[in-house]
């Protein structure tokens, strides 16, 4: 068990249920992560954006620069602001605690909308109110209770409405339920919940392509057919009311071995690209900025949690996918070196991207978010 520093556990202050709590302290700028570990194309560089956040998730950064971040099994949801100027963020909060899984974290006209396991919850005004959030409003609570697969990561689409995933309940099986393995959506005020895209057993990352406006989103493959299969999807949804494939098919061709019989592959909705057996993508965010080489823009990273069953572990690392129009013509890694000979240090959740062009990747191993960037002269 890696050990951290006393002053990293000594615990953050926090508010919830309307408790009012100061603000947290400065968050450490020197790291003692193994970031030299990291490799990156020629030109990129990795540092510690900031640590100390324990459990780091899912990711939203407002236009004014407070970056919001969920958790899982901590049950808190953080903010983080620069106040200094000095491009990192040296102020945390708490603006929640005590939460069901809050993973999923989005920021719309100044209101933060977290997601727990059944509901979601929105925090009005939340940029001036980051020392005494309060009581959060319930949006919605209709959501399914089971947590297996309960946790969600959240985003408004271009349509302006909130886009939630509803996971499978269980490794593979087939619920009565229309509402689990799919992706839903509502209104910001909680109003119209329906469900349009299904199939899909668990994905905790989704983003809309730039110019076409269409979804794009990882799902994890299922458990218990071996090391190398199925592999874990990247998939496109030009349209709603899509089927991928759950619990039917699996990465557009396998069928499964209980469920496979009741309809073939080809009546779904095959992936947009095969990402590996168990690797477990999350995050994933088209470079839209101009920091990075021509040759990077428009296309698709996306963060591997890696996995957790596998004889041999795979993933742990941020890959970029590369676009032709809608096709997916290589899958390659972008940062490595979290799986550092078979010991695991960090593991990669999900990306934001700064004003600058530069890349944040969360860790809820390491405690960590890293800023990536290019520095051509390096």
């Amino acid at each position: 068990m890696r050990l951290l520093p006393i002053f990293v556990l000594i615990p953050l202050l926090a508010f919830s249920c309307g408790k009012i709590n100061p603000p947290g302290p400065k968050l450490f700028k020197s790291s003692k992560l193994p970031v030299d570990k990291i490799q990156l194309p020629e030109g990129f560089e990795i540092e510690v954006y900031a640590e100390g956040v324990k459990n780091a998730r899912s990711m939203d950064l407002s236009p004014d620069g407070t970056l919001f971040v969920g958790t899982r099994g901590e049950g808190k949801v953080y903010a983080l602001k620069d106040t200094n100027g000095d491009g990192r963020p040296d102020q945390q909060y708490v603006l929640a605690a005590g939460l069901k899984m809050p993973n999923g974290v989005a920021f719309r006209d100044g209101d933060l909308y977290v997601a727990e396991v059944s509901r979601i919850l929105r925090f009005p005004d939340i940029e001036s109110r980051l020392e005494n959030p309060g009581e959060p409003e319930v949006v919605y609570d209709g959501y399914p209770t089971e947590t297996h697969h309960g946790w969600k990561y959240i985003a408004f689409g271009p349509d302006g409405k909130l886009y939630v995933p509803v996971g499978a309940p269980c490794n593979i099986c087939k619920s009565e339920k229309p509402v689990f393995a799919s992706i839903t959506r509502l209104n910001p005020d909680g109003t119209g919940m329906e469900v349009v895209q299904e199939g899909i057993r668990n994905t905790v990352g989704f983003t809309w392509h730039p110019e076409t406006g269409e979804l794009w989103f990882t799902d994890n493959g299922r458990d218990w057919m071996g090391d190398d299969q199925p592999y874990c999807e990247l998939n496109r949804a030009p349209e709603d009311g899509l089927h991928f494939g759950y619990p039917y098919c699996h990465q557009g061709d396998l069928p499964d071995p209980e469920f496979g019989d009741a309809a073939p592959c080809s009546d779904f909705t095959p992936p947009a690209a095969k990402l590996g057996p168990h690797v477990a993508p999350l995050g994933l965010e088209f470079y839209t900025s101009k920091q990075f080489p021509e040759s990077y823009r428009g296309q698709i990273f996306v963060a591997e949690h890696g996995s957790w069953n596998r004889s041999e572990k795979i993933g742990y690392r941020v890959m970029m996918a590369t676009l032709e129009g809608n096709e997916v013509i290589s899958y390659k890694p972008f940062a490595e070196g979290w799986l550092d000979d078979g010991d695991v240090w960090g593991r990669p959740v999900d990306i934001e991207l700064l004003p600058d062009g530069s890349m944040l990747v969360s860790d809820d191993f390491a405690d960590a978010i890293y800023r990536i960037y290019y520095n051509p002269k390096s």
